[in-house]
Parts: C-alpha cells; structure tokens; sequence
C-alpha cells in the first residue's frame, strides 16, 4: 500500500495511491497521524473498496507530507562508511542519534528555503523509516520489523555553519523550516524490501550521491531495535537512516546550494521527489 496526502498547505486529505490514482480516504480516518495509525487506520484503510471513494489523478494537486503531526523526527549521523570518509570522522562504534525538529517536515515538491545569510546549506538523500507500532526496550533487532509501518524518501537539508561551527550540536543545523521534504509517499513494509534500495541524489541535473541501502553501517533493523533502548517510538515517527557519500561539504571545493538550484532526490520501489531551492523572504 502507498499512503500520502494532497492539498494545499494545511488542508492535506490523507489518500492511499494505486498506479496513477489517489483515492480519498477521509471519510474512513481522519488523517495520517499518530492517533489514527494507533487506532488501526491502515487496517480500515485496506478493507476499503477503493472504487467507492472519490479520487484524482496523483499529482494534479499539491502533494503534502505524508504523515501529520509526527511526534518524533531522529536521524542517524554517519551510517555510510564512504560518507564518514569525506566528513573526516571516526566511524562510531554504536549509531550516532540526534533529533531534528518534526516542523521542519515539508511536502516532497516543495521549496527548499535557504536560510537568511546562509553559504553552507547541504543537502543530504536518506531513507526514511516510518514506525507503526509503538516500540520500547525491543529484545533484538529481529524484533524490529513488526514496528515499522513503511519507507519513504527523505531529503535532509542541513546548514553546515550551524551544524559544525556553533558547538557542534547538529540540531541547530538541521531544524530550519522547511528542511526535511518527504515523500511522495509512504510504501508499506509489506510491498517493500528495504535491504539493498538505490538511492540517489542530483542538484540541476548532476548526480551527487548515488549508494544503495546494503551499505548502511547500522541496518534499518538494528537502528530501530538500538532506539528503542533510550526512547519509546510511537506510530508516525520517523527515523532518517543516514546518507551516502556526495554531500555538498564531501567534494573540494564543496558544492553546497544555492538559490534556483533544483534538487532531485530518489529511491528505487518507493519514488522521487523535487525540490527549487529559494532564497528566505521577510
């Protein structure tokens, strides 16, 4: 099942996607967010006789985030072996966790804002892991994959200067508006292996990064079982699992984004989105 949500900004309708169509599914839940996915919206969902339900063509509108409200958005730093290369870092002995703030959640074609003054904004190509079940003290990375509600593309901007220079805590760097496009959807886990997906990154047309899921330091299991120790995982959380190397600040001199550059981001069984980067208006 593909999941998402269309409309303009603040009045998104949650849809399920079957080949080029969305079908509306509001009159079934009442988003996709915590509280519905609590209460078995992708169960209701998949019982739906989907012919019965108004639908579009998928893409005609504004494509939204896919989830509303998520609580939580954490991010593991240094989960490509390449990557922690051209960072100059020691590679961790246990995944590297920091947070990123959940309003920085935007929709997969939207505008990438580069911050005020800003010279260092990178951008960084992960997959995203969406949990659908709560998860706590989980026994053993096997134990994962019963919590994981599906995958989708996430596009993490970072500001370097803040992420780097200003004490070194990366959430500064990482939480502006505007700074996590995701999307187009969320494939579920049961239409998806996520063990060795392509994913790549272009800016205006050049590809920058392009690895595949099989080379995470921290598989998508253990990093979810690894969370689990030090922090309950609630259903539309979401774990962004690293990027491979061709970041901005990996290649000399960087190539770090400007205004009117295009970003195109992807990640094969799931989608591609795009994204124009524009300067900050008062």
């Amino acid at each position: 099942m593909k999941i998402a949500r269309v409309g303009a900004v603040g009045k998104e309708r949650p849809v399920v996607v079957e080949h080029d169509r969305a079908y509306f599914v509001d009159s079934l839940i009442g988003d996709w967010s915590r509280e519905s996915l609590e209460n078995g919206a992708v169960a209701k969902v998949a019982l739906a006789d989907l012919s019965k339900l108004e639908s579009t063509v998928f893409g005609s509108e504004r494509i939204g985030a896919p989830l509303t409200r998520p609580t939580k958005l954490i991010c593991v730093g240094l989960n490509y072996t390449k990557h922690i290369s051209e960072t100059n870092a020691q590679t961790p002995a246990e995944p590297v966790i920091f947070m990123k703030a959940p309003d920085s959640f935007i929709g997969p074609n939207d505008d990438v804002v580069i911050p005020p003054g800003s010279t260092a904004t990178d951008y960084e190509v992960e997959l995203a892991v969406v949990i659908g079940k709560r998860a706590l003290y989980l026994k053993s990375p096997e134990e994962s994959a019963k919590h994981i509600l599906g995958y989708s593309v996430s596009q993490d901007i970072s500001e370097r200067h803040w992420q780097l220079e200003r004490s070194g805590q990366w959430v500064k760097g990482k939480s502006f508006p505007n700074f996590n496009p995701m999307g187009p959807y969320i494939v579920t886990a049961d239409a998806l292996n996520a063990s060795d997906l392509r994913l790549w990154c272009k800016v205006d047309g050049e590809m920058r990064q392009d690895s595949h899921t099989s080379d995470l330091l921290f598989g998508i299991n253990h990093i979810v079982w690894y969370i689990s120790q030090f922090m309950e995982l609630f259903p539309g959380d979401v774990i962004n699992t690293g990027t491979p190397a061709g970041v901005g600040m990996g290649w000399n001199p960087t190539k770090y984004l400007r205004a009117g550059q295009v970003i195109e981001t992807g990640i094969s069984g799931i989608g591609e989105i795009k994204n124009t980067c524009v300067d900050f208006q008062q």
